[in-house]
């Protein structure tokens, strides 16, 4: 009998720092203590606090063991498997318990007691790489129920009530696209999965493929008997080999368990699943250049109408949904539309998954319930901002999206808010900025990101955003002139209204958000000769406190060209005109004296 289970990650981040090493070493310390029928080593996807990797769980108790390593297995085999003692000193520090010594159950902590965790929620908690663990928490009796309860148009119907809205980026109505394509006329339709998930600092997609692969094939088997499909496409960034591993073991799976291929639960429903990898090209997470690059073709988005649900893979109707948005239909069919449609805000139903980094505490995957405020998820499920530092901006979206101020902390996520606020929801990356970042700079990271990433086939595009994005160089370089700010908003506006894909048209947003809040940041670059953050190299300044100095000469000794001057146990001064802002004497002195701004 199993008394107690030891989770191991085997998500992208635990695995590069050694888990899989780790869980095959508590396999072996079991084993050499005779516990080996008594404990079982579960490798799962990822419990979400990347930061805090390699992540270990030990049930029943819940215990939450952070930055494991090798040598650490045998402590936690004796102390907490034999003895029935948490090993403390690797406790997740929230979750210990300082007063009695004990711990705190892993739900009960703060950066999981606010998540809602539906689209991950087996993440974590099964092993991916076996179905009969899937299947033991109710997987594939969604995929039973519609084959032999429910009439495809039952289904859409269903979806459409529940509210849900794509979770990569447009937000279309995820029952409204199937409409469209089971009422398209033809003897083959496609279903996608859009997996190529492209925007800087996201992993949601790569999380749950992961995790819970067959929650995804299942979707997209029931999505097939909606519309009419016998065939799938998983597009998925070839930068995922742990993800493409666990689909293939899955896919495999789930043919061997006749839950994939003919006669599917001996109904008559034929469907089945490729892989197609892509080669990281951010335009094809665009879903007319998926659709072009799964045919074999150069990845470029092409002119809509006819949108893919009419005329999409091959010429076929397609339907196209991200990895995310599969991941909740299995639930919403087994759950009901009511019970999805309870959850989140008028327009914006369910749960969202973010990927938070930056300056944050705790940098991870998060998944909250829409109409949560940035507050709650910044400081309250993430941690707030280290070093005391004050929060600046949040930018979600991505490369589409914008960078939400302060004043908009207490906003709630949904995908109408965000964009009345000059963001967006995008696919869910959420990165966090403190008060040593440079807006201008921000927008200039952006605009380099999609400067390369644009397929070039349209001229506002592939032409426009360059010149953009020669501007900011020129701004942030110190050479920026009056009129340079209005040029960057005319520009945008004009790629906004005349650039062909959705990717081109969202490009600016970086630049139009960080103009709309930060414009005191732009023209302190422009006509100060300014950064106020100190981050644009060309316009720092570093200086010295006299006050604060004491003389100690270090800071002269370590410039590397002789800019600073003076005697001992008197202040110094840097010569400005030698100076190179390398930051050097910033580093070595004990006082705080020297400062850049």
């Amino acid at each position: 009998m199993i008394r107690a289970h030891v989770l191991v990650c085997g998500g992208t981040g635990c695995t590069s720092s050694n888990s899989p090493a780790i869980a095959e070493a508590m396999e072996k310390e079991l084993a050499a203590k005779g516990l080996a029928d008594e404990i079982k080593v579960v490798r799962t996807g990822c419990f979400g606090l990347c930061a805090l990797g390699p992540v270990m769980i030990v049930y029943p108790d819940g215990t939450f063991y952070s930055k494991v390593t090798v040598g650490d297995v045998p402590e936690i085999v004796e102390e907490h498997l034999l003895k029935g003692r948490p090993v403390t000193r690797l406790v997740y520090d929230e979750a210990a318990d300082k007063d009695t010594h004990g711990v705190t159950s892993l739900s009960d902590t703060a950066f999981y007691k606010k998540q809602m965790r539906l689209a991950l929620r087996n993440c974590g908690v099964i092993n991916p790489e076996v179905i009969d663990e899937y299947i033991a928490l109710d997987g594939y009796m969604a995929l039973g129920k519609v084959l032999t309860e429910m009439k495809p148009v039952d289904v859409i119907q269903l979806m459409k009530d529940s509210g849900l809205r794509g979770r990569g980026g447009a937000g279309f109505p995820t029952g409204t696209k199937w409409d469209f394509a089971a009422k398209s006329v033809s003897d083959k339709k496609y279903v996608v999965c859009n997996a190529d998930e492209g925007d800087p600092g996201a992993f949601m997609d790569r999380s749950i493929l992961e995790g819970d692969p067959h929650a995804v094939i299942e979707a997209m088997a029931i999505a097939g008997y909606a519309i009419g499909a016998d065939e799938g496409y998983i597009y998925v960034r070839a930068e995922y080999p742990i993800a493409i591993k666990r689909l293939e073991i899955a896919i495999a799976q789930a043919r061997e368990y006749g839950l994939l291929g003919k006669d599917i639960f001996s109904t008559g429903f034929n469907f089945d699943i490729q892989l197609r990898f892509g080669a990281g090209a951010f335009v094809c997470g665009e879903e007319t250049a998926l659709l072009t690059s799964i045919e074999g073709k150069r990845g470029e988005p092409r002119p809509r109408p006819p949108f893919p649900a009419v005329k999409g893979l091959f010429g076929q109707p397609t339907i196209i949904n991200n990895v995310e948005t599969l991941a909740n239909i299995p639930q919403i069919i087994l759950k009901g539309a009511k019970w999805f449609n309870s959850i989140g805000t008028e327009k914006s139903k369910g749960t969202k998954v973010f990927a938070l980094g930056g300056k944050i505490t705790n940098t991870g995957l998060v998944e909250i319930p829409m109409g949560t405020t940035l507050r709650e998820i910044i400081y309250d499920i993430g941690g707030g901002i280290p070093n005391g530092k004050k929060f600046k901006a949040a930018q979600t979206g991505g490369p589409s999206g914008g960078c939400i101020p302060a004043s908009h902390l207490d906003t709630p996520i949904d995908y109408d808010s965000l964009i009345s606020i000059g963001s967006m929801m995008g696919s869910g990356g959420l990165i966090v900025m403190d008060e040593d970042n440079c807006m201008v700079d921000i927008a200039k990271f952006f605009l380099e990101f999609t400067v390369d990433e644009s397929c070039g086939k349209c001229t506002p595009c592939r032409i426009g955003t360059r010149k953009m994005l020669e501007i900011l160089e020129k701004i942030t370089s110190g050479n920026g002139e009056d009129g340079d700010i209005e040029k960057l908003e005319e520009l945008a506006y004009s790629i906004k209204a005349s650039a062909l894909c959705g990717l081109g048209q969202t490009a600016p947003n970086p630049v139009l958000s960080t103009l709309r809040y930060f414009r005191d940041e732009y023209e302190a670059h422009v006509y100060e000769k300014r950064c106020p953050a100190g981050q644009c190299k060309a316009l720092a300044r570093i200086t010295i406190d006299p006050e604060k100095c004491k003389g100690c000469t270090l800071c002269a000794k370590i410039c590397p060209v002789g800019a600073i001057s003076g005697t001992v146990k008197n202040p110094h001064v840097i010569d400005q005109s030698k100076c190179i802002k390398c930051g050097a004497c910033m580093e070595k002195c004990k006082f705080g004296a020297i400062s850049k701004a």
